[in-house]
């Protein structure tokens, strides 16, 4: 059968192959230099198809980073079971985070989701899941306000992946986060305050 007859007999297919291009699109070019011209010529349909399935470009910018948010919702629920495994420490997380590091098409696709909602509403949601959920996994061991610090830091740590050729060293990552998570001791001046009062 030709793949045009099976696109033709398959419209939810071929609907899944617009959107799947719109996300690759966003995560190479951003959300806002989307076209249906674009997403045509990338998903190899015709132009009329784009706007069959979709009748606006918000229709099919929704639709593709509903899908980059299903991929992030994916890797949550991975980080989820490797917490588990690895532990809520420095150590633990600081691996998890290297490993991280390492997906690129994860990065971008975080990026773009990040990205976009800075612009729409609609898709902020989608961007504080993932700091949600390292806050999450890291509050019942740390606290509330260490595992926001700590969630911050990773975020800059992925924000700093995409303008820099090399990725932080894992050891780096271990470190500062033991800095932000590990309560430092009182000094003996603020302890002789203590006393005294």
């Amino acid at each position: 059968m030709a793949e045009g007859s099976r696109r033709r007999r398959d419209p939810e297919a071929r609907r899944r192959e617009i959107v799947a291009a719109a996300a690759e699109l966003i995560v190479e070019i951003g959300v806002d230099a989307l076209t249906h011209r674009k997403v045509a010529a990338r998903a190899g349909v015709p132009l009329g198809a784009t706007t069959q399935y979709f009748a606006t470009l918000d229709d099919l910018r929704d639709a593709a980073i509903g899908a980059l948010a299903a991929e992030v919702e994916a890797r949550i629920d991975e980080t989820r079971r490797a917490v588990v495994v690895e532990g809520v420490t420095p150590a633990g997380l600081a691996k998890l985070v290297h490993q991280g590091l390492t997906d690129a098409r994860a990065i971008q696709a975080d990026r773009a989701v990040v990205t976009a909602a800075v612009h729409d509403p609609r898709v902020r949601a989608f961007a504080r899941q993932w700091s949600d959920e390292i806050v999450g996994f890291i509050a019942p061991v740390h606290g509330l306000d260490r595992a926001r610090a700590a969630a911050v830091f990773i975020d800059g740590v992925l924000w700093h992946s995409q303008i820099h050729d090399e990725p932080l060293d894992e050891e780096l990552i271990r470190d500062a986060l033991a800095g932000i998570l590990t309560p430092s001791p009182a000094s003996p001046s603020a302890s002789t305050a203590a006393a005294s009062a």
